[in-house]
């Protein structure tokens, strides 16, 4: 099935189900998908593996006049974003100089339009790094990835390239003190012979749990809505049984948004 790669630093602003006018930066390659995770529900495709991408990525400089040239135009044309995104091909903190270029980011949204928020699309998995947690912490929307809380589901979800321990992931968290958003994609399908469902039961169980204990700003939710790499093999969640579980995060006092 056909996926895509954005082309350009920045790209939009598009109209985004959770987000609202949402101008995107991208900080990976323009010609290839990098990330640490290859989910196989990803609408830019599989996970370029090998190879130097030091050459292929964005300067911080470049970054930051891309930013300042459609920021000025938007000025210019009354038409602000609601967000600032950092999302694009791939994991967006993996960049060396993503704690710079957040930085730069508040100055342009400062200049050009203070209530915009800066958001940032994360799946976590670069945590360990305390220059990444603590640009995060300066972003308004930090928002993490977690489909899954069983080891064995997000090995065939999200495919991480190493292996990912949950508990530390947990434990990183904490040192945003509530200050972050979780994102989780619903799906069901069939990938390589196995069956893939995260609505299960014991995984909603597990995953509420996991939510109670981190206490999330927000939990956002959603299913997949564009093509993905295994194309028919996956399904939506009906938009009835995903408010179904937003009610259940609800009912934790959580505030929980919805996007079938």
């Amino acid at each position: 099935m056909p996926t895509f790669l954005f082309n350009s630093i920045v790209f939009g602003p598009v109209r985004s189900r959770r987000l609202g006018v949402s101008l995107g930066i991208n900080l990976l390659p323009l010609s290839r998908k990098v990330c640490s995770f290859n989910c196989i529900y990803c609408e830019c495709g599989w996970t370029s593996l090998g190879g130097d991408i030091s050459t292929a990525l964005p300067s911080r400089s470049s970054v930051y006049e891309a930013l300042k040239k459609k920021l000025s135009e938007m000025k210019e044309q009354g038409n602000p974003p609601d967000v600032i995104t950092y999302a694009g091909n791939g994991e967006p903190t993996l960049h060396p100089d993503f704690a710079s270029i957040i930085d730069d980011s508040l100055i342009l949204r400062n200049e050009f339009f203070p209530k915009a928020k800066i958001s940032v699309l994360s799946n976590g998995s670069t945590l360990h790094h305390r220059n990444v947690r603590e640009a995060l912490k300066k972003v308004d929307m930090n928002i993490l990835k977690l489909d899954s809380v069983i080891p064995a589901t997000v090995r065939r979800l999200n495919q991480p390239r190493g292996t990912i321990d949950l508990a530390r992931f947990e434990k990183q968290v904490k040192d945003f003190e509530g200050r972050f958003i979780i994102q989780t994609l619903f799906v069901r399908g069939e990938y390589r012979g196995e069956t893939i469902d995260n609505t299960t039961p014991e995984e909603l169980d597990a995953w509420l749990e996991a939510i109670a204990r981190l206490r999330p700003q927000s939990v956002m939710i959603y299913t997949i809505d564009r093509d993905t790499p295994v194309g028919s093999n996956l399904r939506k969640v009906p938009a009835e049984e995903l408010r179904a579980i937003a009610g259940r995060v609800e009912a934790l006092g959580i505030k929980t948004s919805v996007s079938g």
